[in-house]
């Protein structure tokens, strides 16, 4: 009998789904990736993406959703298709990739019904639009609702869908009934309202996954294992709780479902169902739980569950069978290798902001990427290679950027030299201080630990001319200063830099609280100050809008949590002077003034560029990286880190 890992026990189980035996019990959670051609048919990309996830030692790849008709499935651009017998050969590459690197190929098929990214025409359980889509198209994003004879054709193409993934060499076919796509559309009596009998009660709102899900079965076989993704909730108000899932995964269970993925949330709730770095971690875990108990086949728990010793925790105490992660895989292919061989110092952490996987993903028209892994979808473009003249390189700064910057030119073989006047991590200690952004801590911890594994010279000074001269090639990692607020009371002992706060020992006062700038540092220092009930919070910026430039799941709770705690939000107010007990400003054209016992100023950071430019002038090979070259977020510090590191 094999020996367990001595690290992760259970985690690296094998374990069976039907009669297909996976050799841990991790699973890669579908996601879009944006790879495919246009057409929906697969691409050397998508295969070279999923290869390293197989290379990686993941069990079983779920792979992206795909499309199962040429009509209204179809959710997002060069989104994957499964709707034509043309594409079976195409995905039988991908089914072998993962097969030929002893990988669990399995392949996720759906309809995105209300939830199409690409606009009109839109089709449903019911017309109920999707509020985002709503606002941007108007009536034209009601979706019609679903005849019978519609029905009863798409019960048809999902099951040919499942043929062709069985054709095409993929061991198991999941049914995408969570997330606000169509089949939730028919689940949920938030978007069912239908008066037939696809609407109503139980059995009914159940009806349209039972004949898609039969209909599957007779295709591939009662041999072939077919799974299905519920929601545990959508947490929409009078949506699907979690009587409802567990009724519903009873009746699959009858049918003959192999597993049961358990994840939560729709597009409307997204941050439940691609949970931020404020929301606790295992967000949907309960759920999972929940359905264990009332289930005799294997259930998945997904859903922000980051490093491998939760994972060995939830798996330990009996709340799931396997554990399906998404981000976690897209910040490091390798994650299962390395937890596998007692490495998880060296997993590339997901922190949770959503800012590669989704705002500048699919949301910019772009396939998906990653803030802690610059190279996903660019897997050989952005590969390390040995450097064809190692040399000596000195980096300036120890923030993110530098960091990255560092421990990629020493990876590819040079003699680096890191500069950092004070502890490695820049702005990332101030980032992570709030327990709402913990997850950041997982970040400056992996950096710090990378650089000082790869042999990375650390100096503890601030970098000048001088130092700089006898290296082959400099890269400036200087970052930002507060830009500060010049008038009138600004040097008052009541006035503090925001980024002050956002740190162990930071200023703490009470009373009244005047955030000036409302950007993100600001907004942090706001809520921060809001946890103290003897603290009032107030925000003054000149913008029509706050949180201009946050991610879209940051502006979803922070609203919410702005509302909840009474922060008062005035915009189009520029301040004019600082008093000892109030702020004076002008709020949209008119003079205006507010208490202040404290004044915090957020009011954005200036580039230091002085470095850089002294050594350009002199004729020095020189890179400038992260804010330094522009104050951005941890993905532009890491990914200008990391590409510079590439060409030194």
């Amino acid at each position: 009998m094999k020996r367990p890992n001595p690290y992760y026990p259970t985690l690296f189980i094998p374990c069976k789904i039907g009669n297909v035996t996976i050799k841990n019990r991790i699973c890669k959670a579908p996601q879009t990736t944006g790879l495919s051609h246009m057409d929906g048919t697969v691409s050397s990309r998508l295969v070279r993406c999923y290869e390293d996830l197989a290379r990686g030692g993941t069990g079983m790849v779920i792979v992206e959703y795909a499309y199962v008709d040429r009509d209204c499935s179809k959710s997002a651009s060069n989104q994957l298709g499964i709707c034509d017998d043309e594409y079976i050969v195409g995905l039988g590459w991908l089914a072998d990739t993962l097969k030929n690197l002893d990988c669990v190929p399995c392949i996720q098929i759906e309809h995105c019904g209300r939830q199409r990214f690409l606009g009109p025409p839109m089709k449903s359980a019911s017309p109920n639009p999707w509020p985002l889509m709503y606002q941007r198209y108007g009536r034209a994003a009601i979706p019609q609702e679903l005849t019978l004879d519609e029905i009863h054709q798409l019960v048809e193409d999902f099951g040919k869908a499942a043929l062709r993934a069985k054709t095409a060499g993929f061991q198991v076919v999941e049914i995408h009934g969570a997330h606000g796509y169509l089949i939730t559309n028919f689940l949920s009596p938030f978007t069912n309202q239908r008066k037939d009998w696809y609407g109503g009660s139980w059995e009914n709102r159940f009806r349209f996954l039972d004949q898609v899900f039969t209909r599957c079965k007779e295709y591939v076989g009662e041999d072939f294992p077919i799974i299905v993704r519920l929601s545990g909730s959508d947490y929409e108000p009078d949506g699907m709780t979690i009587e409802d899932t567990i009724y519903y995964a009873q009746r699959l269970e009858e049918l003959g479902c192999a597993a049961i993925d358990v994840s939560g949330g729709d597009h409307h709730q997204m941050i439940h169902q691609v949970t931020p770095m404020q929301i606790p971690r295992g967000h949907n875990v309960w759920a999972a739980e929940a359905i264990k108990k009332a289930v005799h086949i294997p259930v998945f728990a997904t859903g922000s569950i980051t490093q491998p010793d939760y994972a060995e925790e939830i798996l330990a105490s009996g709340k799931a069978d396997f554990i399906s992660m998404g981000r976690p895989l897209l910040a490091d292919p390798y994650w299962a290798k390395k937890a596998m061989e007692g490495r998880a110092e060296d997993i590339s952490p997901c922190i949770r902001c959503n800012e590669g996987c989704l705002d500048r993903g699919n949301h910019l028209g772009k396939s998906i990427n990653c803030t802690m892994n610059p190279t996903l979808g660019f897997e050989d473009a952005l590969a390390i290679r040995p450097a064809e003249h190692p040399g000596k390189v000195a980096v300036v700064g120890g923030g993110p950027a530098g960091l990255k910057a560092a421990d990629t030119a020493a990876l590819r073989g040079h003699d680096v030299t890191l500069f950092e006047k004070r502890s490695l991590g820049g702005y990332l200690h101030e980032a992570s201080y709030p327990e709402f952004k913990a997850d950041i801590r997982d970040a400056l911890k992996y950096l710090v630990t990378q650089v000082k594994k790869h042999g990375v010279h650390i100096v503890e000074k601030e970098a000048g001319l001088e130092d700089l001269k006898g290296f082959d090639a400099v890269i400036v990692a200087a970052g930002a200063t507060p830009a500060g607020l010049p008038v009138p009371g600004a040097e008052h002992p009541n006035v503090t830099l925001a980024v002050e706060a956002l740190k162990e020992g930071g200023v703490r006062p009470t009373g009244e609280i005047v955030v000036v700038g409302g950007g993100l540092i600001g907004v942090e220092t706001a809520i921060l100050f809001s946890e103290n009930p003897a603290c009032h919070v107030s925000i003054l910026e000149m913008l029509p809008e706050i949180m201009n430039g946050c991610s879209d799941s940051d502006h979803t709770v922070y609203s919410q949590w702005i509302k909840e705690r009474g922060i008062r939000v005035h915009t189009s107010s520029r301040v004019t002077a600082i008093g000892e007990k109030e702020v004076s400003f002008e709020e949209k054209g008119r003079p205006a003034a507010i208490p202040a016992d404290h004044v915090f100023i957020a009011t954005g950071m200036k580039p230091c560029r002085s470095l850089y430019e002294a050594l350009d002038e002199e004729g020095i090979r020189v890179f400038n990286v992260g804010d330094s070259l522009a104050p951005g977020k941890i993905y532009d510090a890491v990914h200008t880190g990391y590409k510079a590191g590439l060409k030194v």
